[in-house]
Protein backbone atom coordinates (compact mmCIF):
# COMPACT_ATOMS: atom_id res chain seq x y z
CA UNK A 1 0.00 0.00 0.00
CA UNK A 2 0.96 3.47 -1.16
CA UNK A 3 1.95 5.91 1.81
CA UNK A 4 0.09 9.02 2.17
CA UNK A 5 2.26 12.14 2.60
CA UNK A 6 -0.06 15.28 1.62
CA UNK A 7 0.68 18.49 -0.05
CA UNK A 8 4.77 18.38 -1.18
CA UNK A 9 4.37 21.93 -2.39
CA UNK A 10 5.72 24.31 -0.06
CA UNK A 11 3.46 27.23 -0.93
CA UNK A 12 0.21 24.36 -0.39
CA UNK A 13 1.74 23.88 2.55
CA UNK A 14 2.21 27.50 3.95
CA UNK A 15 -1.49 28.32 2.77
CA UNK A 16 -3.13 25.28 4.74
CA UNK A 17 -1.35 25.80 7.88
CA UNK A 18 -2.39 29.76 7.62
CA UNK A 19 -6.17 28.50 6.90
CA UNK A 20 -5.47 26.63 9.81
CA UNK A 21 -4.41 29.20 12.35
CA UNK A 22 -6.96 31.59 11.21
CA UNK A 23 -9.68 28.97 12.20
CA UNK A 24 -8.22 28.78 15.01
CA UNK A 25 -7.60 32.34 15.87
CA UNK A 26 -11.24 33.45 14.68
CA UNK A 27 -13.03 30.75 15.46
CA UNK A 28 -13.91 30.31 11.96
CA UNK A 29 -14.96 26.60 10.77
CA UNK A 30 -14.74 27.85 6.95
CA UNK A 31 -11.13 28.16 6.50
CA UNK A 32 -10.36 25.07 8.63
CA UNK A 33 -13.29 23.30 5.94
CA UNK A 34 -10.92 24.70 3.25
CA UNK A 35 -7.05 23.53 4.57
CA UNK A 36 -8.73 20.22 5.08
CA UNK A 37 -10.01 20.15 1.43
CA UNK A 38 -6.45 21.37 0.11
CA UNK A 39 -5.04 18.48 1.72
CA UNK A 40 -6.57 15.87 -0.19
CA UNK A 41 -4.54 14.68 -3.05
CA UNK A 42 -4.44 16.17 -6.41
CA UNK A 43 -6.76 14.03 -8.16
CA UNK A 44 -9.59 14.25 -5.11
CA UNK A 45 -9.21 17.68 -5.30
CA UNK A 46 -12.40 19.65 -6.40
CA UNK A 47 -12.65 21.07 -9.94
CA UNK A 48 -15.45 23.10 -10.53
CA UNK A 49 -17.33 24.44 -14.15
CA UNK A 50 -18.11 28.23 -14.67
CA UNK A 51 -21.69 27.13 -15.17
CA UNK A 52 -21.66 25.72 -11.70
CA UNK A 53 -20.90 28.66 -10.24
CA UNK A 54 -22.86 30.49 -12.70
CA UNK A 55 -25.67 28.51 -11.55
CA UNK A 56 -25.21 28.23 -7.58
CA UNK A 57 -23.53 32.02 -6.56
CA UNK A 58 -25.35 34.42 -5.74
CA UNK A 59 -24.28 38.19 -6.82
CA UNK A 60 -21.86 40.00 -4.27
CA UNK A 61 -20.88 36.79 -2.61
CA UNK A 62 -18.08 35.15 -2.67
CA UNK A 63 -17.16 31.82 -3.91
CA UNK A 64 -14.44 29.57 -2.25
CA UNK A 65 -13.03 26.42 -4.65
CA UNK A 66 -10.45 24.47 -2.91
CA UNK A 67 -9.19 23.33 -5.92
CA UNK A 68 -9.00 24.50 -9.68
CA UNK A 69 -11.36 26.55 -11.29
CA UNK A 70 -12.05 25.40 -15.21
CA UNK A 71 -13.29 27.15 -18.43
CA UNK A 72 -16.85 24.93 -19.54
CA UNK A 73 -19.37 27.85 -19.34
CA UNK A 74 -20.78 31.03 -18.72
CA UNK A 75 -20.05 33.52 -16.36
CA UNK A 76 -21.88 36.71 -15.91
CA UNK A 77 -22.28 37.64 -12.13
CA UNK A 78 -20.58 40.11 -10.16
CA UNK A 79 -19.08 38.09 -7.33
CA UNK A 80 -15.82 37.31 -6.52
CA UNK A 81 -13.99 33.71 -7.15
CA UNK A 82 -11.51 32.58 -4.92
CA UNK A 83 -9.59 29.12 -6.12
CA UNK A 84 -6.67 27.43 -5.58
CA UNK A 85 -5.73 27.18 -9.01
CA UNK A 86 -7.48 29.13 -12.07
CA UNK A 87 -7.66 27.56 -15.65
CA UNK A 88 -6.56 31.20 -17.95
CA UNK A 89 -9.65 30.73 -19.96
CA UNK A 90 -11.78 30.45 -16.27
CA UNK A 91 -10.27 33.74 -15.23
CA UNK A 92 -10.67 35.80 -18.21
CA UNK A 93 -14.45 35.37 -18.40
CA UNK A 94 -14.34 36.11 -14.37
CA UNK A 95 -12.60 38.84 -14.67
CA UNK A 96 -15.03 40.09 -17.08
CA UNK A 97 -17.60 40.55 -14.86
CA UNK A 98 -16.66 39.81 -11.24
CA UNK A 99 -13.10 39.29 -9.63
CA UNK A 100 -11.09 36.22 -9.41
CA UNK A 101 -8.52 36.00 -6.57
CA UNK A 102 -6.41 33.66 -5.06
CA UNK A 103 -7.64 32.27 -1.58
CA UNK A 104 -4.73 33.66 0.12
CA UNK A 105 -6.14 37.05 -0.62
CA UNK A 106 -9.44 36.13 0.27
CA UNK A 107 -8.23 34.94 4.10
CA UNK A 108 -6.08 38.68 4.10
CA UNK A 109 -9.98 40.60 2.83
CA UNK A 110 -12.18 38.39 4.68
CA UNK A 111 -11.00 37.33 7.82
CA UNK A 112 -14.09 36.07 9.47
CA UNK A 113 -15.24 34.78 6.20
CA UNK A 114 -18.51 36.67 6.15
CA UNK A 115 -20.68 35.36 2.68
CA UNK A 116 -18.46 32.86 1.57
CA UNK A 117 -19.60 29.93 -0.10
CA UNK A 118 -17.71 26.80 -0.49
CA UNK A 119 -18.49 25.41 -4.58
CA UNK A 120 -17.64 21.91 -5.70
Amino acid sequence: MVKRTGPTTLALKNLIQDLRDLSKKNNVKIWWRVAKDLEKSTRQRRAVNLYKLEKYVKDDETAVVPGKVLNLGTFSKKTTVAAYQFSEKAREKINKTGKAITIKELIKQNPNGKKVRIMG
